[in-house]
């Protein structure tokens, strides 16, 4: 069971997706949790969960929201960073201002609660901090450029801290999901408003490379398979990258994609997505 290396674990975005997939799989494994989400009305009422606010539009409550489940939990094991929001739309299409707030609280905020996380795992010699980060790292989506750099940042980040943190008990997880069957776009599209064809000059293709991202998540497999990988790299207890997703995704197309020059690669995704 995870609960005999990973006693107490901070879950943020733990309310819908990948998050309460996680949540859900470490309660399985006897793992007290501390979940977050911007209303804690949405999280989970199960035994063994505790609720915390988290808003990461604010430095205040990333830091409120560690010492509140650190000091509950008595020194946290595992911290597993899932929250983050998507961005629709062509670059200079939407003030800047949204792309730098996206960035703020998908970068900024996650380094912050990993500096919280690693400064008191690294004082107690023992823990996981793991990153969700993206298979848009490798495969980066046409009109979502601000989640790209957010995540492209993120693996980056994570691979130095595995150096980083080498021989000190603690160990750095890069968790690269692909499409999993969640509500991701439909929250996107809510907090997106760019999909009216009136909106720019380009929304043909944008609307056309969105039924794409659509189509794929609804071929997706459920987010609990994802929920497994991350298991099964906790279970194994070293740092290092994990992709996670459909055959094609994690295993196949990174494979490819090694073996073809990136001219081919940008010919191949703008086709694919309509955005040539």
């Amino acid at each position: 069971m995870l609960a005999d290396r990973y006693p107490t674990a901070l879950v943020t975005g733990a309310s819908t997706g990948l998050g309460r997939a996680f949540v859900d799989m470490l309660l399985n494994e006897g793992v007290r949790v501390w979940g977050t989400g911007r209303d804690p009305a949405r999280l989970p009422a199960r035994a063994g969960f505790t609720p915390v606010a988290l808003d990461l539009d604010a430095d205040s409550s990333v830091e409120a929201a560690f010492q509140l489940a650190e000091g509950a939990a008595g020194g946290l094991d595992l911290v597993v960073n899932s929250a983050g929001y998507g961005l629709y739309g062509p670059f200079t299409a939407r003030d800047f201002a949204d792309w730098r707030r996206q960035l703020e609280a998908m970068f900024v905020r996650t380094l912050q609660l990993s500096h919280l996380a690693l400064r008191s795992m690294g004082a107690r010699r023992r823990g996981a901090l793991v990153n969700i980060s993206s298979l848009a790292v490798e495969f980066p989506l046409p009109f979502m450029s601000g989640y790209n750099a957010a995540k492209a940042g993120l693996s980056a980040f994570s691979e130095s801290l595995m150096v980083e943190v080498a021989g000190t008990g603690v160990i750095v997880i890069d968790f690269r999901p692909g499409d999993y069957r969640t509500g991701f776009n439909q929250t996107m599209q809510a907090t997106s408003d760019t999909l009216s064809p009136s909106a720019f000059p380009s929304a043909p293709r944008v609307q056309h490379a969105w039924a794409r991202l659509e189509s794929n998540l609804q071929s997706a497999p459920p987010p609990a398979r994802a929920a497994g990988d991350l298991r099964r790299a906790l279970r194994r207890g070293r740092s290092g990258t994990v992709r996670s997703g459909s055959f094609f995704q994690a295993r196949l197309a990174p494979w490819l994609t090694r073996l073809a020059p990136a001219w081919l690669h940008r010919a191949v995704t703008a086709r694919y997505f309509g955005s040539s």
